[in-house]
């Protein structure tokens, strides 16, 4: 059978089993096709609670071949055996529970979805009622000083009180689990049991903007300047303005604003001398005296920022120019400056000024002539 529905029925027996609907919770049951250790141990508690203890020990049966390391399934099979007078066959089990508890004092089976602890204890003292059933008095007496020595919650005075029935030839009753603990199945999986709803349920979101009958995509929305011209009632006058300087919020219903904010103003009726200013998507109140309106430079600009089915115009600013480097007359005024700027000055005569070339050619020509 399908897990989930194994789940369901595990989960509607132990329901019942706790409403103490011991024949509600067995018809859930026996619907089960595919049973594992742990609803059996269910099935087996259930028949113990109706006093069917054949079929309690059927069912435990099936709990051990099932998990044949599970020590609280031998330990109960005992208890039930001892109701059934198969004493044998319950110290047996009793035998094999002390092996399966593996030395530890206590085992605790909330993990698997059973609220109870099981100790050693308990398992040494069906042992004891068995030879006390067998007329084993002197054994059964030693067993339950043997278990005297044990650690366990609420072991003193149980075994105190089955020593004195004892030396009274008393018979012991037997330790069963107590009514109604049953393996359980996990919470995670029982609330897994119910019907999601992915999608969810519309809701309806409203705007921070009065009137707004925007219905689409909000990123989507056609952009106007400021924020979006919002709707107003019939009458008022709403028109966008600047703010002078900058204002801050000094009590409830107020709204911050920058110097310079563009502002839709929603309405200036209010009294004190405040008006009701729309802003960055915020609706609020600011003095009156500290807006003016637009004027015909800023309704350029905002014609400039206005979108084009949806999509903004580039800048208005121009990239900046490559930077203007010398130019070649200046390159050459500048060598021939610099080339002339470490030579000596042409000589010159008191009346007139004669190159310093010229007077070298003369003085080579002189020479040659006395050569």
């Amino acid at each position: 059978m399908l897990y989930i529905e194994l789940i369901r029925l595990w989960d509607e027996a132990v329901r019942a089993i706790d409403s103490r609907d011991w024949q509600g919770a067995l018809t859930k049951l026996n619907q089960i096709t595919d049973h594992n250790c742990r609803t059996m141990f269910v099935v087996a508690s259930t028949h113990i609670a109706l006093g069917q203890v054949d079929l309690a020990i059927k069912a435990l049966d099936q709990v051990i071949a099932k998990d044949s390391c599970l020590a609280v399934g031998f330990f109960q099979r005992s208890a039930v055996h001892m109701m059934a007078n198969r004493l044998e066959e319950a110290l047996t089990d009793c035998i094999w529970a002390q092996k399966y508890m593996r030395e530890n004092p206590v085992i605790d089976y909330k993990q698997l979805g059973l609220r109870y602890k099981m100790y050693s204890w308990q398992v040494v003292y069906n042992a004891a009622a068995v030879h006390s059933r067998l007329q084993q008095w002197d054994k059964a007496r030693e067993i339950l000083m043997a278990a005297s020595q044990e650690r366990g919650a609420g072991r003193s005075n149980l075994i105190d009180t089955a020593l004195e029935a004892i030396s009274r030839r008393e018979v012991l009753e037997p330790l069963l689990v107590p009514e109604g603990e049953v393996f359980r199945p996990r919470k995670q999986e029982v609330d897994q049991l119910k019907p999601r709803d992915f999608l969810g349920e519309a809701k309806v979101i409203s705007s921070l903007i009065p009137n707004d009958d925007f219905r689409g995509f909000d990123p989507l929305r056609p952009q106007k300047p400021g924020y979006y011209e919002p709707k107003v009632e019939d009458g008022q006058d709403s028109r966008y303005m600047i703010t002078k300087s900058a204002y801050v919020a000094k009590g409830a219903g107020e709204l911050s604003v920058p110097a310079g904010a563009e502002v839709f103003l929603y309405s200036d009726d209010d009294k004190d001398g405040l008006a009701v200013l729309i802003y960055d998507g915020k609706r609020g109140l600011v003095p009156s005296f500290l807006l003016e309106p637009m004027g015909k430079k800023n309704k350029g600009k905002n014609k400039r920022i206005e979108l084009a089915n949806g999509i903004p115009y580039p800048p208005a600013l121009k990239p900046p120019n490559r930077p203007q480097g010398p130019s070649q007359r200046s390159l050459e005024l500048h060598s021939s400056y610099a080339g002339t700027a470490h030579t000596t000055p042409p000589t010159t005569d008191n009346s007139t000024h004669i190159p310093t070339q010229q007077v070298s050619n003369e003085i080579h020509l002189k020479r040659m002539k006395k050569c």
